[in-house]
């Protein structure tokens, strides 16, 4: 057959099969083991409640793709979250604004908040680490200055956000989906996405190309800032209010979301599709230990095993590549 390896090719053949596809094989195989766990876990309404698990981790992580693609990396997306779903609640609720209004002005505070971290890496030379720790920080105080470091409630048109339709789709996952796309549309298809690529092969060349490199630095930050507003906006709709501490930590659920999907550190390659499958892989794993009443610490141990375990799949598949 056409295509197929004999016998002496098999094992490689294999071996990169599985290193090509292993999130998508980590995700199917890590749903067969928790449904043989758990009688509950293909449950319809559980599955669903997987997805809306998935859906604030995976918009995150769909603006850190760009990042992550151009060899960069964003530890502010959280921080960056909690800030704009603040300046929704407080100019909606607070200060009566148009509810529309608001939510555009969230939008922009995420985008000029990575913009603010683009400068700084691509103007200020700063380490991407330094420069997105430090808004880290600014993003969370501005955060707890602007509600008083307490809870402010959500406009209720938003709010519907983290809603169902028709009683059993919940809309966070259909943000999820939309979101995705876009993130795929723009690393595909736009001029943008083949420049992240191009910066995170290989910087230098990238700007003897003809790439304005810190020009395209601007605009991906600025696309991670806002992917993180209109994940904070989701995760405050389903809260139904905006928390100054909400988010904290999902920085770090992002970027292992982007890397267990099959993103490399060190730039050049990853797709929003792999990112998703990421984020999945994540909420199977949390929501298979809870219906198995593992401890909340265990299931920090096993995260960090899967996460571990997806970088090494990423440098054999560098290696296997070279």
């Amino acid at each position: 057959m056409v295509g197929a390896p004999d016998r002496d090719g098999l094992a490689p053949w294999l071996s990169r099969a599985v290193l090509r596809n292993g999130p998508l094989g980590g995700l199917i195989a890590l749903v067969v083991v928790m449904a043989v766990l758990s009688r509950d876990f293909l449950n319809g309404q559980n599955l669903l409640n997987v997805g809306v698990q998935a859906s604030v981790t995976a918009i995150l992580a769909f603006g850190v793709t760009f990042v992550i693609v151009s060899a960069g990396i964003d530890l502010s997306v959280g921080s960056v979250a909690a800030l704009s779903a603040t300046v929704v609640a407080w100019a909606a609720t607070g200060e009566g604004l148009p509810v529309w209004t608001a939510v555009l002005l969230g939008l922009a505070v995420g985008a000029a908040s990575g913009l603010v971290s683009g400068a700084l890496v691509a103007y200020g030379k700063l380490p991407a680490f330094i420069a997105t720790l430090a808004m880290l920080s600014v993003g969370r105080g501005l955060a707890l200055v602007i509600s008083g470091g307490s809870p402010i409630a959500f406009p209720d048109t938003v709010a519907a956000l983290g809603d169902t339709l028709g009683g059993w789709l919940p809309v966070p996952v259909l943000v999820m989906i939309v979101m995705g796309l876009v993130a795929a549309l723009i690393l595909a298809r736009t001029y943008s996405g083949r420049a992240m690529f191009a910066i995170g092969g290989n910087e230098e060349a990238a700007r003897l190309s003809g790439i304005n490199v810190k020009r395209r630095k601007l605009v991906i930050y600025a696309l991670s800032g806002l992917f993180a507003a209109v994940a904070g906006i989701v995760l405050a709709a389903r809260l139904t209010s905006a928390q100054p501490q909400a988010a904290t930590g999902y920085e770090l659920d992002a970027i292992a979301a982007v890397v267990i999907g099959g993103a490399s550190l060190s730039g050049g390659s990853g797709k929003a599709s792999g990112t998703l499958i990421g984020a999945l892989i994540l909420a199977v794993l949390r929501n298979g230990l809870n219906l198995l009443s593992v401890s909340a610490f265990w299931q920090q141990v096993a995260t960090g095993l899967v996460i571990a375990l997806a970088v090494l799949l990423d440098t054999l598949r560098r290696r296997s590549a070279r």
